[in-house]
């Protein structure tokens, strides 16, 4: 049974997933890197607002609740560099005219993004060591080095977080799972414009991709790894 639950996932929904027998854990390896993917003030906005007022900032905005997860992040973070693991932050480049493509056909307002929405939240920004890992594209694997650079770390799985979780947090881990990489993610250290898209795809992503557990939950098991080294 699915360890993630939501009002808008109903029982007779998790009983069949059940029933056929997804969403079985499958736990970390020895190794973990942290994903931040996109948590850039293009997502967050400048500070917290509500979600009407901070799409004015910028439209790509997911408002105050993206706030929220940015605090797990900042716990997951904290574990992850007093262990010296790996950590990545692939991020949404500055568009140009040439990135039009069908995203940009789709959602125009991402063509126009102010440059300050590049910037990274400063409350979980880089620090020398971590690798930034420019894309175009909602997985982070797509056109991008990093399968490279986690056989580099000795990577063996991965703690994904960021924006959007139905987007390019969701495109990640199905790669990551492609891969073989066994895959978490906060269901509070990931956000969305929509509480339902949210959850349903946390809910799915449980079911065939990857561990879904609350960040509190996820840094008891990074502990029970770290004080085994």
């Amino acid at each position: 049974m699915s360890r993630f639950s939501s009002e808008y996932i109903d029982a007779q929904t998790m009983g069949r997933y059940d029933a056929a027998g997804f969403g079985r854990p499958v736990g970390m390896g020895k190794r973990p890197a942290l994903l931040i993917i996109d948590v850039q003030y293009r997502t967050t906005g400048t500070t917290p607002m509500p979600f009407d007022k901070a799409i004015e900032e910028f439209p790509t905005s997911v408002g105050e609740t993206a706030w929220d997860a940015v605090d797990n992040i900042a716990k997951l973070l904290t574990v992850f560099r007093r262990n010296d693991w790996p950590v990545l932050y692939p991020h949404v480049a500055p568009k140009k005219g040439f990135d039009q493509g069908a995203l940009g056909a789709k959602v125009p307002a991402i063509m126009n993004i102010a440059s300050r929405g590049y910037d990274f939240v400063e409350e979980i920004a880089p620090e020398e060591g971590d690798v930034l890992l420019p894309k175009k594209h909602p997985s982070a694997f797509f056109g991008t080095p990093l399968a490279s650079y986690l056989i580099q770390t000795g990577a063996d799985s991965l703690v994904v977080t960021g924006c959007s979780t139905s987007g390019c947090v969701r495109s990640t881990v199905a790669d990551a799972f492609s891969y073989n990489y066994r895959v978490s993610v906060p269901s509070d250290a990931v956000y969305d414009r929509s509480q339902v898209v949210h959850d349903v795809n946390l809910f799915d992503m449980d079911q065939k991709y990857a561990d879904v557990n609350t960040t509190d939950e996820i840094i008891r098991s990074l502990d029970s790894i770290g004080g085994t080294r």
